[in-house]
C-alpha cells in the first residue's frame, strides 16, 4: 500500500495523514470549496476538490471520491469517522474498483449498522442484553403493550441510527403514544427509516466502550476500555481510559464479551463495542461502531499503539504482532472534544472567524487539530474543531494536566467547550469517579461558569488598575 486517499476532513484527516507519512505512504486529500485552505489539504501529497461545501455535494459523494482514487492510482481509502465510514455501499464500491477499504467488510458494517440486526447477531454469543423488544416496530398500540409489560421507564430508540436522534425516554404510560410518534418522525427524518425498538431504561448508567482489533487471520484482541459517560444530548464530550470504576475482573469479562461480539460478524480492523453499566456494575451490550472512534487517542496513550497504523497493517493482510497477554494498561489518559459550541448557552453552535487560536504544548499534552488561526469555522460540518488529550501516570495527574492545558488553549472569535471541560475536571463528582451519563443534567449549570468568568474578569481588572497606578506613581517620582 503505497498511496492512501483520506476520505474525510479536519482533525481526523490530519491524524490519518501523520501516520501514513510515518509509514512512508503517500496521501491524497479530497476537499470541498470551503476547505480549500484547510490544513489537511496542504498536508497531503496530492489534493483534489470534489464539490461544494455541503457534505452531500462533496464528502458524501462516494462515486466521485472513487473516481479520484482511480485516476491517481490510489491503493487504499481511509474513511476516518462520519461521512462514508460506515457506508456498506461505499465499501462494496471500493472492492469492485480494486481499492482497499481500510475498515471491516460490508457484512460487518451492515449487521452492526442496524441495532436490531446487531442484537440478533450477538445474542447466540452469550452477550448480556438490556431487557426489551428484539424487533423493529411502528405499531403504536402494540408497542405500548410491550412497554407496559417491560415496565416504565422505557427507552424508545431508532433502529437505523444513533447520535441521540429518534431516542425518547418515557417515564409514564400516558406519555408513551406522543413520545413514540416523535421518535418515529425523528428517525424517519434522520435516517429515512422510522422503525424503532423498545428496551428497559437504565436510569443511571455509565457508558463504557471496549476497543477491539482483529486481523484477517482470525486473531482478535481487546485494547481495554474507554469511559464515555460525560455527554450532552447523548453525544460524548469527555472521554478517558481506563475507567475509574472497572475492576480487573469486570474489565476482563467486558473485553472477552467485546471479542465475542467482533467474532459474531467476522470483524476485521479496529472497532468499538459499546456497553451500558448499571449501579451494580452489571454491563449490557449497546452497539458496535465499525470504524475508528473519535476518542481513539486515549486508548493509544495507555497502550502505546498507533491504531491508524494497525488499521493500515491489517488492511494490508498483516497479522497482529501481539496477543492479548502482551497488552497492558500503562498510565491514564483524558480527552476533551473541542466543539464550536457555547456551553453558556445550551451548547448552541458557534460560528465565526478564529481571531486567536493557539494550542497548548507541554509534557503529557496532545492536540489532534484540524483548524488554525485566521480560518472561518464553517457551518456545514460537525462542530468539532479539535481534541485535547492529556496523559499522566495516574488519573489525578491526567486531570491536572488537562486543567492546565485548557488554561493555555487560547481561542478568540467563537465559543468552545473548553470552559465546560474545565468545569468537569474540577467537579468533585468527576474527580471522585462518582458520575454517570446524567452528569450534565445533575451537576452542570452554566451560571456557575458565568460567575467564575465574572470573578476572573474582576480580578484581572483589579490587577490592571493596580499596575496602572504603580506605573503612574513611578512616572511622578523625581530623578
Amino acid at each position: 500500500m503505497k498511496k492512501i486517499l483520506v476520505a474525510n476532513r479536519g482533525e481526523i484527516a490530519v491524524r490519518i495523514m501523520k501516520t501514513a507519512k510515518k509509514m512512508g505512504i503517500k496521501t491524497v486529500a479530497v476537499y470541498s470549496t470551503v476547505d480549500r485552505m484547510a490544513p489537511h489539504v496542504r498536508m497531503a501529497d496530492e489534493a483534489v476538490c470534489i464539490g461544494e461545501a455541503p457534505s452531500n455535494q462533496s464528502y458524501l459523494l462516494g462515486d466521485k471520491i472513487l473516481e479520484v482514487a482511480k485516476s491517481l492510482q490510489v491503493d487504499g481509502i481511509h474513511p476516518g469517522y462520519g461521512f462514508l465510514s460506515e457506508n456498506a455501499n461505499f465499501a462494496i464500491a471500493c472492492a469492485n474498483a480494486g481499492v482497499t477499504f481500510i475498515g471491516p467488510d460490508t457484512h460487518a458494517i451492515e449487521v452492526m449498522g442496524n441495532k436490531l440486526a446487531a442484537k440478533e447477531t450477538v445474542k447466540e454469543y452469550n452477550i448480556p442484553m438490556v431487557p426489551g423488544l428484539d424487533e423493529a416496530i411502528t405499531d403504536v398500540a402494540k408497542a405500548k403493550k410491550v412497554a407496559t409489560e417491560i415496565g416504565f421507564p422505557i427507552l424508545i430508540k431508532a433502529a437505523a441510527g444513533g447520535g441521540g436522534k429518534g431516542m425518547r425516554v418515557v417515564e409514564k404510560e400516558e406519555e408513551f403514544e406522543s413520545q413514540m410518534q416523535r421518535a418515529i418522525s425523528e428517525a424517519t427524518n434522520a435516517f429515512g427509516d422510522g422503525s424503532v425498538f423498545i428496551e428497559k431504561y437504565i436510569g443511571s448508567p455509565r457508558h463504557i466502550e471496549i476497543q477491539v482489533l482483529a486481523d484477517k487471520h482470525g486473531n482478535i484482541v481487546y485494547l481495554f476500555e474507554r469511559e464515555c459517560s460525560i455527554q450532552r444530548r447523548h453525544q460524548k464530550v469527555v472521554e478517558e481510559a481506563p475507567s475509574a470504576v472497572l475492576t480487573p475482573e469486570i474489565r476482563k469479562q467486558m473485553g472477552e464479551a467485546a471479542v465475542r461480539v467482533a467474532a459474531s460478524c467476522n470483524y476485521v480492523g479496529a472497532g468499538t463495542v459499546e456497553f451500558l453499566i448499571d449501579e451494580k456494575l452489571n454491563f449490557y451490550f449497546l452497539e458496535m461502531n465499525t470504524r475508528l472512534q473519535v476518542e481513539h487517542p486515549v486508548t493509544e496513550l495507555i497502550t502505546g499503539l498507533d491504531l491508524v497504523e494497525m488499521q493500515i497493517k491489517v488492511a494490508r493482510g498483516e497479522k497482529l504482532p501481539f496477543t492479548q497477554d502482551d497488552l497492558q494498561i500503562k498510565g491514564h489518559a483524558m480527552e476533551l472534544r473541542i466543539y464550536a459550541e457555547d456551553p453558556l448557552n445550551d451548547f448552541l453552535p458557534s460560528v465565526g472567524n478564529l481571531e486567536v487560536y493557539q494550542l497548548p504544548v507541554g509534557e503529557g499534552i496532545r492536540v489532534d487539530n484540524g483548524i488554525e488561526e485566521g480560518m472561518d469555522v464553517p457551518i456545514y460540518y460537525d462542530p468539532m474543531l479539535a481534541k485535547l488529550i492529556t496523559y499522566g501516570k495516574t488519573r489525578e495527574e491526567a486531570i491536572e494536566i488537562m486543567i492546565e492545558a485548557i488554561h493555555d488553549y487560547k481561542v478568540k472569535g467563537i465559543s468552545t467547550t473548553l470552559p465546560f471541560g474545565k468545569f468537569v475536571m474540577e467537579h468533585q463528582a468527576f474527580r471522585d469517579g462518582h458520575f454517570d451519563t446524567n452528569f450534565v443534567k445533575k451537576f452542570y449549570n452554566s451560571d456557575l461558569i458565568k460567575e467564575e468568568y465574572k470573578d476572573e474578569a474582576e480580578i484581572a481588572a483589579f490587577i490592571a488598575i493596580q499596575k496602572y497606578l504603580e506605573d503612574q506613581k513611578q512616572l511622578r517620582l523625581p530623578n
